[in-house]
C-alpha cells in the first residue's frame, strides 16, 4: 500500500530517523525539558518511552516491509506488539532502577542534623574547620563551626546540632556509658 503515493517502507524509514534523533536529543537534554510534578504517577507517558516506542515500531515495520510479504496491517500489529514488549522491558529493567538509584544518593542539609561526624580540620573557637560524616552513599565533608564557641581539636567526634548557611554547627559528642533507667 502506498498512502500519498509514498511507499510504506519510506514512511517507516522517515519515522525511524526522526524519532531516533528526537529520542537522542531528549535523552541528552531531558533536564531542560523536565518539569517537576508534571506527569507524576503516569510513568507510561514518559517521553523517552513514547519516543522509544515510535522508534522501535518504525524500525520493525521497516524491516518487515522490506523483508516479508505480509499484509501492511499485520506488519503494523506485529511491530506494535514488539515495540510494546521492548519498551516495557526498557522501563522495568533500565529506567525505573536508574531513577531510584539517582534519588538514593541525594541528601538535604537538614538530614545531617543529629548525625555524628569526625573533625578533620580543627575548629577554632571563633572560626571554621571541617567535619567528615560517614554516610551509606559515601563520606560527606562539610565546613563546621562550634555551636558552643569552644575550639575542637582534630579527630574529635562531634554531633551536628544544626545547619546554617551551608555550615554545620557542632558540639563535642559525649556518648553515654552504661545508660540505665
Amino acid at each position: 500500500m502506498e498512502p500519498f503515493s509514498i511507499p510504506l517502507e519510506t514512511i517507516y524509514l522517515y519515522a525511524l530517523i526522526i524519532s531516533g534523533v528526537i529520542t537522542v536529543l531528549y535523552v541528552l537534554f531531558a533536564d531542560v525539558f523536565h518539569f517537576q510534578g508534571a506527569g507524576d504517577g503516569l510513568d507510561f507517558l514518559n517521553p523517552v518511552l513514547i519516543f522509544a516506542f515510535v522508534t522501535i515500531l518504525s524500525a520493525s515495520g521497516y524491516l518487515f516491509e522490506k523483508l516479508s510479504s505480509l499484509h501492511y496491517l499485520l506488519i503494523l500489529g506485529i511491530s506494535a506488539v514488539i515495540a510494546f514488549i521492548l519498551v516495557t522491558l526498557l522501563n522495568v529493567f533500565v529506567l525505573v532502577p536508574v531513577s531510584r538509584a539517582e534519588e538514593s544518593l541525594v541528601y538535604k542539609e537538614s538530614d545531617l542534623q543529629g548525625r555524628v561526624g569526625t573533625v578533620i580540620t580543627p575548629i577554632p573557637a571563633d572560626g571554621y574547620g571541617e567535619v567528615m560524616i560517614d554516610s551509606t552513599s559515601g563520606r560527606i565533608a562539610k565546613p563546621a563551626k562550634s555551636f558552643d564557641g569552644d575550639s575542637i581539636p582534630n579527630g574529635t567526634k562531634v554531633l551536628v546540632v544544626q545547619v546554617k548557611n551551608g555550615a554545620l554547627e557542632v558540639t563535642v559528642y559525649q556518648q553515654l556509658e552504661n545508660f540505665n533507667l
